[in-house]
């Protein structure tokens, strides 16, 4: 049934399109292509105007053979940088790039899988009920592309998202997640002649963020500061600084509670600030506070979990449900009334030019949605 040859050909042609994100028009177009030419009923919304992407995310309909309710299946279109001219490796079973690039396994190994099992079940006319395949824009630029889909295009209300590593687990649960910003404002001023004038903006910001806890605050919660820019010069006190963070948890009580205790650090820097000179004047902080997405808790029995975790039966294998302390296009689907869990795929490193997926692991996922979409149309 599964061509594990096509399989690998579909994989190392889709990573040669170049897709990072807000740059999806190619890769869509071709698989808007491959879909249509399979009979499914397209459309490519507007989210792309949104996001600042030159493509909507793609959505493609099957109507199925079987009256049962729609199934939808997800993955994302985007890569991050550096993801233009990647060069496929194929050695041993496993993919790799050529080491300057990132490979693209996350998330084209999740595409590739999912036209493969769409293939299968036309190639062998398998029964299966409405499925509502999802491809996303701007996922790795903050869910982007989930926030703005058209839903009006979607009748689904549970599925799956192909977006870990994985591929005996199916995540339930992942962290919801502010997004932090602050400007400390003080004043520029000659860092020899006259310091007294000036107030250093980064030595406020510095104070704040030296009187945090960062990482791993408990089982259930984490948070960065992950950006800082502000100064012009060594011989200039300066005036501004940016800085951006994170704080992510399971418990959306924890998430505020976190979310306030630094911002109240920064107030507490800005407010005690005492001036060396009154021509100096008084330090000013702008906060920022944008809810990035909202935790995924689906219970272990609902039928998204108890399906696949049959299906997985079915072919002697155990699917375990996991926590993560990351975010994928299901948070958002879930939070829009859409249970989506997590299946993996074997992508590893991802993010980075190390990024690698054997094959032998996509077989094992394409075998599970498989399995998925016939026990769901008995």
């Amino acid at each position: 049934m599964i061509n594990p040859e096509r399989l690998a050909e579909t994989f190392s042609r889709l990573v040669q399109i170049d897709s990072v994100s807000r740059n999806e028009a190619a890769i869509c177009s071709e698989l808007q292509n491959i879909l249509e030419a399979m009979g499914a009923e397209t459309f490519v919304d507007n989210a792309g105007s949104s996001v600042g992407s030159n493509s909507g995310n793609l959505i493609a309909r099957f109507r199925g053979s079987v009256d049962v309710p729609a199934l939808m299946l997800n993955a994302h279109m985007d890569t991050v940088e550096p993801g233009n001219g990647v060069k496929p490796v194929y050695q041993d079973g496993v993919f790799t790039s050529d080491g300057t690039t990132i490979l693209g396994a996350d998330d084209k190994s999740a595409v590739a899988i999912l036209l493969e099992v769409l293939t299968v079940l036309q190639e062998e006319r398998l029964p299966h009920g409405p499925l509502e395949v999802v491809l996303t824009i701007c996922e790795e630029v903050g869910l982007q592309g989930a926030k703005n889909l058209d839903l009006s295009r979607l009748t689904a209300k549970f599925g799956y998202a192909l977006d870990a590593t994985d591929t005996s687990g199916i995540v339930t649960r992942a962290p919801g997640a502010n997004h932090l910003r602050f400007v400390v404002y003080g004043k520029d001023a000659h860092a020899g002649a006259a310091p007294e004038k000036g107030i250093n903006a980064i030595a406020i910001a510095s104070k704040a963020i030296a009187g945090l806890t960062l990482g791993r605050i408990d089982q259930e919660t984490t948070c960065n500061i992950g950006v800082i820019q502000g100064g012009v010069a060594t011989n200039i006190i300066p005036s501004l600084v940016m800085v951006n963070g994170e704080v992510r948890s399971h418990d959306p009580q924890k998430l505020a509670d976190l979310t306030r205790t630094i911002v109240s650090a920064f107030e507490t820097a800005v407010q005690d600030y005492i001036p060396q000179s009154a021509e100096a004047g008084r330090p000013r902080l702008e906060v920022e506070i944008v809810p990035d997405f909202t935790r995924t808790h689906i219970p272990e029995d609902h039928p998204v979990v108890t399906l696949a975790m049959k299906a997985a039966r079915n072919l002697g294998r155990t699917l375990i449900p996991k926590i993560t302390g990351g975010g994928a296009d299901a948070n958002v689907f879930f939070s829009k009334g859409i249970m989506t869990g997590v299946l993996g795929t074997g992508m590893r490193d991802m993010h980075t030019v190390r990024e690698w997926i054997r094959l032998s692991d996509m077989i094992l996922t394409t075998e599970l949605v498989l399995e998925i979409i016939r026990i769901h149309a008995l």
